[in-house]
């Protein structure tokens, strides 16, 4: 089956995956364009869960201050390599989580982290549970799990704060 061109391009817009994996994708999926998102999302959780044990060890502190300086909040996100931390993608990852972190006010990162005798929503009070504020349709997990796939390195968010004004 022959594959055009602009269907790669297209799909490789949708999901930021490289092109080859777009292209098949695509062939796996018979040129059907939802049916070859789902192949790629599935391919790109297979990568994260292979690449969860690796350390991370390198990474950045992002900081973000919503307009009229009354909220703000730090997320520390780690990587493998500091190639990967100076990246673009890497910086936007972590400011979207900063956002979030200021936007949502998780309680914890995960829901291993939350005491068993709390009576607490994990969906509301766990970062990587929570609908991204980008893009509500998928979780901050979700896009976690993209972003390894696209850079090829496991990343990980270690901690975080959420600071406001008389708070």
């Amino acid at each position: 089956m022959k594959i055009p061109t602009a269907r790669v391009k297209e799909l490789r817009d949708q999901s930021g995956a490289g092109i080859m994996a777009c292209r098949n994708a695509l062939l796996e999926a018979e040129g059907e364009m939802e049916k070859a998102l789902q192949i790629l999302k599935q391919s790109s959780l297979l990568q994260a869960q292979k690449k969860a044990s690796r350390s991370t060890t390198q990474g950045i502190i992002e900081a973000y201050i919503h307009t009229g300086g009354r909220i703000g909040a730090m997320v520390e996100v780690n990587c493998e390599t500091d190639f990967i931390a100076r990246s673009d993608e890497f910086k936007e990852l972590a400011h979207y989580l900063a956002m979030q972190v200021a936007a949502q006010e998780p309680k914890f990162i995960s829901k291993e982290e939350i005491p068993e005798e709390a009576d607490i929503e994990p969906e509301t009070a766990c970062l990587l549970l929570q609908p991204h504020i980008k893009y509500p349709d998928k979780t901050v997990q979700d896009i976690i799990t993209e972003a390894i796939a696209k850079v090829g390195e496991n990343i990980k968010v270690s901690r975080f704060t959420r600071f406001e004004l008389g708070g």
